[in-house]
């Protein structure tokens, strides 16, 4: 397996182009399903998870072409209306063909999701919103097998907004019989993209960017091409690093997504410059701050392991609670390896700051937590070295390579295991 080795405390500087977005471009792939035709996603960033979902989509029948961040999509020969446990296990927005394929062929069968190892992620409020549009739903042998001959429209209320889900649902409502109204909807940017774009396939949806989502379903979509928004996570990773670092610039971003982040960055004690498609950030005195995450739009739970590392180095105490996934900190004991003063209790990191962290061998247990060993070993003293980097594969487009050209010494060794 490959690792990343790194030598600490090596100033950045210049530019980086953000990716579009990870978790905006796997449910819109899905989406592509539901119409015959060819529909062309661009700015799709080269990760395994999409990779994944081009296997899984050509799995169930499409023709896929994917090249220079440009993938081309031919529903008109989707036939197997099938996710296999090999595949799903790897990744659970594999998860997202659920609603699609139902709505287009009337029943389909998908495993149960794996993917990160770190904690429950319930697929009830999937299956809980299918039921009341009307589908059949059975569970044998660790798949789930749905079946409608047409979805019908209902009122869904989610107990928690969840994006995955409301991804979901949405997908199978726009083609059922009648109204749907969803209410606690996820309002993140990646949920207001794929409804955008299912309106651009021939949906109407309205309440998009609200927790009030209203579908009037339509008989059928047809195919639409469209740019994937910049990766807000993988812009707050940077910015992180940047933090501790030295003065970058992302370009290609939305500045908008990031509203949040941007603000405790700067009261952490970081200067910050934004554009329209731009945001400049140069460290200051790193003070401690407390942070809780939120659902869109507080701060991402996909930055609060990053957003630990920062706070590692920070002057004083500060707390951070993860109010979405209650149990997302194994990458607290490998921070801890370089030097980091972490303890976790229940739901919240206490983090006393150091003064420095020291290079040690860690280990990625997922992609976030990947990040945050990254970042840690970018201000370490000496060489870290990280391991099980598949993860980070799996949501960062070359991060290796984007952070050299900043000035880190960073590279991939493919000779270790």
């Amino acid at each position: 397996m490959d690792q990343l080795i790194i030598q600490g405390q090596h100033s950045l500087s210049g530019s980086v182009k953000i990716s579009g977005a990870k978790n905006a471009v796997l449910p819109i792939m899905t989406a592509a399903l539901m119409a015959e035709g060819e529909s062309i996603i661009t700015r799709v960033p080269d990760l395994r998870d999409t990779r994944t979902m081009i296997k899984l989509m050509e799995i169930v029948g499409a023709r896929c072409s994917f090249k220079d961040n440009h993938l081309k999509i031919d529903a008109s020969t989707v036939n197997n209306p099938e996710a296999p446990y090999d595949l799903v296990k790897t990744m659970r927005a594999s998860f997202y063909v659920l609603g699609p394929l139902l709505a287009r062929f009337g029943t389909v069968k998908v495993s149960l999701p794996g993917g990160c190892a770190w904690g429950p992620r319930p697929v009830d409020f999937h299956l809980k919103g299918l039921e009341k549009l009307g589908a059949k739903i059975t569970l044998n042998s660790g798949y789930i097998l749905a079946e409608a001959k047409r979805l019908k429209g209902a009122k869904i209320n989610f107990e928690f907004p969840s994006v995955g889900a409301t991804g979901n649902i949405a997908m199978a409502a726009v083609t059922a019989e009648g109204t749907t109204v969803i209410e606690n909807a996820a309002r993140e940017p990646e949920i207001v993209q794929l409804c955008k774009y299912l309106n651009q396939m021939g949906a109407l949806i309205s309440g998009i960017g609200t927790s009030r989502i209203i579908i009037d379903g339509v008989e059928s979509l047809h195919s639409a091409n469209i740019d994937v928004i910049p990766d807000r996570i993988e812009a707050g990773t940077f910015l992180m690093a940047g933090a501790l670092l030295g003065k970058i610039t992302l370009t290609d971003v939305n500045p908008d997504h990031l509203d949040s982040v941007l603000l405790k960055l700067k009261e952490a004690g970081s200067s910050i410059e934004t554009t329209s498609n731009s945001i400049t950030i140069e460290p200051g005195h790193l003070k401690a701050v407390d942070m809780s995450t939120a659902v869109y739009p507080g701060f991402a739970t996909d930055l609060q392991a990053q957003w630990i590392a920062l706070m590692s180095l920070a002057k004083g105490s500060s707390m951070a609670t993860d109010t979405v996934y209650h149990d997302r900190f194994s990458h607290t004991p490998e921070l801890n390896r370089l030097g980091a003063n972490i303890k976790v209790e229940n739901n919240t990191a206490f983090i006393r700051g150091v003064k420095e962290l020291v290079g040690a061998p860690v280990m990625s247990t997922d992609i976030r937590a990947s990040a945050s060993l990254i970042i840690a070993g970018l201000v370490a003293r000496g060489t870290t070295i990280v391991s099980r980097i598949y993860h980070i594969d799996r949501g960062y487009e070359r991060i290796e390579e984007k952070f050299e050209a900043l000035g880190a010494k960073i590279f991939r060794d493919k000779t270790s295991g």
